[in-house]
């Protein structure tokens, strides 16, 4: 006879029910108490999913290179093979990422290096490389151990000869490339020259072109000539650049490129996130003891950028991408001087891009800082689309949106210094014009 359970509930009435046999029941509550302690676990790891800089810092204490899960099998094993080989030769340690260029992670990804380095906390190169279709970039900064002084790896990047030939198609050549450049400015190792591989193919036939003269005189430029000896290039640039603009469609061999409007919300976004960034680290330094002189300098040179970012966000510009995109400018440089890193111009076509870091021709042999995109975008002789406003008119700014540095130089600083790619003392000129941002 067959084992079962009866249970007698007492309600309104009376009644008797026979329960599932025995054996049955015992299997379901067995596979029930194992499979309960699971559910909250799993339930954790789906809420508590790791941010990218706590992901990518997690893997690099197994392996200095991390490939994200979605790109290993696009990567070649190749390109792999060449980043270990020359993060084993390098100068100093190389924590290298490769990830896509998500949504997600583009609001981060300039300052990815600095978070990341802020979770690992070891000196080394820092280098998160990104992919958009088939097109690569990277950001990187280097860190040196403490009280450890040379040259910075911008200053290396804007001597290579080669900075502007190597292909983008792939991860490799550029992370390769930045990795020896750091070496070079850690320990002064000559940079060998690139494989005729990893240069464009207009480029391998004359692969050690030496700097022009303009290159050798314009480069001192980021290093602080003064607003006087750049006061005539300025205006040779306003001029040039709107005879540009009235000239014929056709004319000229650049072409724009067409590219989204940025709307004046967008940058004020992007700027009020760099002020509030910008103020962590400050208070990070104030809270320092015993500062030293360059420390204090720094200090007081973060302030006044960011008191000129403060400024341009108040509530009468709310509208003005200029202003937007001029407090987004200095609060950046601000966040930089306040980390104690040297202050970047930024691009001179769009302020909204990474700080500019090549540096290219532009007009009557001019040079002009630009971002890894803008410069890309010169070499192949197109222009720039930039960083479109809204055209004055007679009554008011017309539904035309034109780039910035059409504008009259005399009616806006942010114009007359391309937002400080041209002379860095936008706050000074900011302070004299507290009521004109146009």
């Amino acid at each position: 006879m067959r084992p079962c359970v009866r249970m007698t509930m007492r309600g309104p009435g009376r009644r008797t029910l026979s329960a599932m046999p025995l054996p049955f029941l015992t299997a379901v509550l067995a596979a029930f108490a194992f499979l309960l302690p699971a559910l909250p676990a799993a339930a954790e790891g789906i809420a508590e999913t790791p941010e990218p800089p706590d992901r990518i810092a997690a893997a690099w204490r197994t392996d200095r290179l991390y490939v994200d899960e979605r790109l290993k099998a696009s990567v070649p094993a190749t390109e792999i093979a060449r980043i270990r080989a020359a993060m084993k030769t390098a100068a100093l340690p190389a924590y290298v990422a490769i990830v896509p260029k998500t949504p997600a992670l583009e609001p981060l990804l300039y300052d990815l290096p600095t978070l990341l380095h802020a979770r690992v906390g070891e000196p080394g190169l820092y280098l998160v490389a990104t992919v958009t279709s088939d097109y690569w970039s990277a950001v990187e900064e280097m860190y040196r151990p403490a009280g450890l002084r040379g040259r910075t790896l911008t200053s290396v990047q804007l001597e290579d000869k080669q900075r502007l030939d190597i292909l983008q198609d792939r991860p490799a050549p550029q992370i390769v490339r930045t990795i020896q450049q750091a070496s070079r400015a850690y320990d002064g190792r000559a940079i060998p020259p690139a494989p005729p591989g990893d240069l464009e193919p207009d480029r391998k036939e004359n692969p050690n072109r030496g700097p022009s003269l303009t290159d050798q005189q314009d480069r001192a430029a980021f290093v602080g000539i003064g607003i006087g000896a750049l006061a005539g290039l300025v205006l040779v640039l306003i001029l040039a650049l709107r005879g540009r603009d009235h000239a014929p469609t056709g004319s000229g061999k650049r072409r724009r490129a067409d590219r989204p409007v940025l709307e004046a919300p967008d940058v004020a976004a992007k700027a009020d996130a760099k002020i509030r960034r910008a103020q962590q680290a400050l208070a990070r330094l104030e809270r320092r003891r015993h500062k030293t002189a360059d420390q204090l300098d720094l200090r007081d040179d973060a302030h006044r950028r960011l008191d000129a970012a403060r400024a341009l966000r108040a509530a009468d510009h709310q509208d003005d991408v200029l202003a937007a995109g001029g407090a987004l400018v200095l609060a950046r440089q601000a966040e930089q001087a306040a980390a104690g890193k040297a202050v970047q111009p930024p691009c001179f076509f769009n302020p909204v891009h990474l700080p500019g870091t090549v540096s290219v021709n532009w007009s009557d042999d001019v040079e002009v800082p630009a971002c890894q995109l803008c410069a890309n975008a010169i070499r192949r002789e197109k222009t720039p689309d930039g960083l479109r406003v809204p055209k004055p008119g007679l009554f008011g700014n017309d539904r035309q949106r034109v780039p910035y540095w059409t504008l009259d130089p005399e009616d806006s600083p942010m114009v007359a210094t391309g937002f400080g790619a041209l002379s860095d003392d936008l706050p000074e000129q900011l302070a004299t014009r507290k009521d004109e941002v146009r």
